[in-house]
């Protein structure tokens, strides 16, 4: 049977189970982990060169064109859409750049950001991983917003891109934390741990976008916004700590792999 218009309900199920899936992907990436002691930085830095790539395709395709296209379609204006996504998009920069000044966290390679802490450098790595998670998880959320077929199969292709990105990202995780000391089973446990915010998030944004309609766009928005921030805040800048050329080439396929993908799936 064909969808027809989704209820909130549904919405926020929808929302909830794909930005869960998005988020165990760290998990399944991080498996690989426990067969062999480590990896190149030339190769960890391409998978996660192709995870930003993704992750910024995702951000254009997945969400700006589409929260455009609602703009337009709910404000019946082409400018007052175009204006709704810029302060979406910057609020959500603005947004992420708080909350990295605000909660304490740690980052193997930038080393300690944000207010001191008492917190074990564990639970701060974590933490940093749950502000880069947090986004993908609003983002997937807000895809599903519109309810409509379209914005299923929409929502569905950005769980699928949020999760592949996941996957190098769980990887990245859990070998720096083998080589802090921690068991293979424990550093696989975190890893899968830092992606459990993104159902939270993924719901919150289903909710609000399926209660509050014509706020679809500035969410759509806030999280392109806020994916962004973290794509040129953190992790294109861990990449280029030596292997900057290879991690380009990440982008760059990581980019293609994820048009192609809404294109074809979407």
């Amino acid at each position: 049977m064909p969808l027809e218009t989704l209820s909130d309900g549904e919405i926020l199920l929808y929302g909830l189970g794909a930005s869960a899936a998005a988020g165990l992907a760290t998990g399944l990436g991080a498996l690989p982990g426990l067969f062999f002691k480590d990896l190149s930085q030339k190769v960890l830095d391409t998978l996660l060169g192709f995870a930003a790539g993704v992750m910024l395709a995702a951000t254009a395709f997945s969400l700006i064109v589409p929260g455009i296209e609602y703009g337009e379609t709910n404000y019946d204006s082409a400018p007052l859409a175009v204006l709704v996504m810029v302060g979406g998009i910057l609020f959500g920069a603005i947004f992420l750049d708080r909350l990295d000044k605000w909660i304490p966290h740690e980052h193997f390679v930038k080393g300690h950001e944000g207010p001191s802490s008492s917190l074990r450098k564990t639970w701060l790595f974590v933490l940093a991983i749950t502000l880069h998670n947090l986004p993908e998880g609003l983002a997937v959320g807000v895809g599903f917003g519109g309810g409509t077929e379209e914005a299923i199969d929409q929502g569905t292709t950005l769980a699928l891109g949020i999760g592949l990105q996941n996957m190098p990202e769980g990887l990245a995780v859990l070998l720096p934390l083998v080589r802090e000391g921690y068991g293979r089973g424990r550093a696989l446990w975190i890893a899968t741990a830092t992606g459990l915010v993104e159902p939270v998030a993924g719901a919150l944004g289903a909710g609000l976008v399926g209660l509050f309609g014509p706020v679809l766009p500035f969410g759509m928005a806030f999280a392109a916004g806020a994916m962004l921030f973290v794509i040129s805040d953190e992790i294109i800048p861990e990449t280029h700590r030596g292997s900057a050329r290879l991690a380009t080439f990440g982008v760059m396929v990581g980019f293609v792999v994820m048009m192609a993908m809404d294109v074809l799936l979407g």
